[in-house]
């Protein structure tokens, strides 16, 4: 009986299933470097990928991967940005309040926006705050500008907010969160 209803069940192709899971994922490569490693009988070239995976709804990772070719390098940076996921709070599209970042010497300034302005940023904190689904948000890199360091501030910084709910439990008093006011030109 149970070889009848294997036999009958749809077959399904890993395909098919691999491609609706990539679907699902921000996926950006951030930077590839190309390195030496001074061997007996020369230099060995390697590769290595710094990649930003999220999936656009407050779910964001960055991955560091190293191979002998780029795809092998981007690949692996991949695996670990999605094992690295951590979860962003944003509030319609934006962030809180504003946030520092600090990893070794970059510092990442990330401020909330209004509606419309879009996120104007650049380098590792614009794809970070694209696949963490953030749509306002001005943010300034400050310090080194090495893209591994700037990704890493910016994620700290982020992983630094705080949602309504626990801040006024922190506090003990309840809270009403101010959206940012659009100044118009006359």
């Amino acid at each position: 009986m149970a070889e009848q209803t294997k036999k009958n069940a749809p077959k399904r192709s890993r395909k098919k299933d691999q491609q609706s899971n990539q679907e699902e994922w921000f996926e950006r490569v951030i930077k590839i470097n190309r390195v030496m490693k001074a061997c007996k009988g020369g230099k060995r070239l390697g590769f290595r990928a710094l990649v930003v995976v999220g999936d656009l709804k407050g779910q964001v990772g960055i991955g560091l991967g190293k191979s002998a070719e780029v795809p092998g390098a981007i690949k692996k940076a991949m695996e670990r940005a999605k094992k690295n996921l951590v979860t962003v709070t944003t509030l319609e599209g934006t962030l809180a309040h504003r946030v520092n970042g600090r990893f070794g010497s970059s510092k990442v300034l990330v401020n909330p926006a209004p509606e419309g302005t879009g996120i104007i940023a650049g380098g590792a904190a614009r794809i970070i705050l694209e696949a963490a689904g953030v749509r306002n948000a001005v943010a300034k890199s400050i310090g080194s500008s090495n893209p591994i360091n700037s990704a890493r501030a910016t994620l700290q910084g982020l992983l630094s907010l705080r949602s309504e709910a626990t801040e006024s439990k922190r506090r003990g008093i309840k809270l009403s969160i101010r959206k940012p006011v659009v100044s118009e030109a006359v």
